[in-house]
């Protein structure tokens, strides 16, 4: 017979692991998806899905799906969203095959460019359909890469928090309080991956690892599932006898928190606490209290789970779901591009002029002595042009620096004749 202590470890059945299923989306996407440890997820299914065949030669994925068209001629989306999004939309029962048989689809991408924005939205609506949880894991690009990724972010993220059920949203621009002055771009794009990595590993662990206080299924889609659109995430580490106190406080000034202030805003709070069997109740109800505390309106579920690999040690997991749009730290363009469009200068196409000739047979001056005739003046008319589209690109958001129209024509901006 078993003692209450040998009982009480007695796991209840987690989800399979093979019931999951990792999209990495876009270029970005499928770089985050390469950088999770595939053996740390075992049974789960990682696939791989980008316009570009490139990327996909390089990942690591054992399930590749590329996404092409005549439309495209091999040449990607090129940056432009509407592009991703008609193209998922036009093999959407690819996509929703790709999601068959799961009971819980992450999808990784990076928003701002062409294929995350415009097919992620597209993927989570199909796993839906399909019947499985749909968690989003995305980064929002830095203030520095301009307005135009900044606004196609701003809609892919509107339209992912319409078709997924929960969206863990890293923007770039707080990862400027994990750097100093001399890391560089590719550490800081390692950092940025490794954040998300921590996001998709601890859902990973509350889904399919047995734990002593059990977070079922059907209790994260309860949390998640058509009740919230974003939500912060946030993982640390603590170790040594003052490790429940080390959590809390790093918990407490975690960027991706925005130090506490996430908590606050919370509606509910998912928690999972990973220790050794060395730890104590004291601990967890430490912890719990003080995510209770600074979470005082929100719904708290918390699980709990022992590994005797982790003696002297406390992992937390957290996520705050909340209905918070991103706000970006670039200030906004003053007016809207249909604005600027409407104030640009316009030319238009008129029939060119007669050409100006001298009379047959008139001498250009006179004998010496006689008067001169004077020559005709030329005068500056406007050139018969041909109003040209902008192509493939006549969807994207103009470029707007300092209230102008860059796509528009230096000399039509500032009013310049030409000779």
């Amino acid at each position: 017979m078993k003692n209450s202590a040998e009982t009480s470890e007695t796991p209840s059945a987690p989800l399979p692991g093979r019931a999951v299923k990792i999209f990495g989306v876009g270029g970005a996407g499928v770089i985050l998806s390469d950088a999770l440890n595939h053996e740390e997820f075992a049974g789960a299914t990682f696939v791989a899905l980008d316009t570009d065949a490139a990327s996909l030669a390089a990942s690591t994925a054992p399930v590749k799906i590329h996404l092409e068209s005549k439309l495209l001629r091999g040449l990607g989306t090129g940056g432009d969203p509407e592009r991703g999004r008609a193209l998922a939309e036009e093999q959407f029962a690819t996509l929703q095959a790709a999601c068959g048989g799961a009971r819980a689809v992450f999808i990784a991408a990076g928003l701002g460019g062409g294929a995350g924005s415009g097919i992620a939205p597209v993927l989570a609506r199909a796993a839906r359909e399909a019947g499985a949880l749909t968690l989003a894991f995305v980064t929002l690009p830095f203030a520095c890469e301009g307005n135009r990724r900044r606004q196609q972010a701003e809609q892919g993220l509107e339209q992912l928090r319409s078709a997924a059920d929960s969206v863990l949203t890293l923007p770039s621009q707080k990862l400027f309080k994990f750097i100093d002055e001399n890391t560089t771009v590719l550490d800081t794009f390692r950092i940025a991956d490794g954040l998300l990595a921590e996001g998709v590993r601890g859902i990973w662990q509350l889904l399919t690892r047995p734990g002593l206080i059990q977070i079922h299924f059907d209790d994260v889609c309860a949390v998640l599932r058509d009740g919230h659109a974003e939500s912060a995430f946030a993982f640390v580490e603590a170790a040594g006898p003052a490790r429940s106190r080390e959590a809390v406080e790093k918990l407490l000034r975690h960027p991706l928190l925005d130090e506490g202030r996430a908590l606050a805003e919370a509606e509910t709070i998912l928690i999972s606490l990973l220790g050794g069997r060395d730890l104590t109740m004291a601990e967890v109800n430490r912890v719990m209290e003080q995510i209770g505390r600074q979470g005082d309106r929100a719904r708290i579920v918390m699980g709990a789970t022992l590994d005797a690999a982790m003696k002297d040690k406390l992992a937390v997991t957290l996520i705050a779901a909340r209905n918070a749009s991103w706000k970006s730290d670039t200030p906004p363009v003053t007016a809207s591009p249909e604005a600027l469009r409407e104030a640009a200068p316009r030319y238009s196409v008129r029939p060119a002029p007669p050409p100006v000739t001298l009379e047959a047979g008139e001498p250009m001056a006179t004998r010496r002595g006689g008067a001169r005739r004077e020559k005709p003046r030329m005068l500056q008319t406007q050139l018969p042009l041909t109003i040209v589209t902008k192509g493939r690109f006549d969807k994207s958001e103009p470029t707007i620096h300092q209230g102008e129209d860059l796509d528009i024509p230096t000399f039509v901006r500032r009013g310049v004749p030409l000779n």
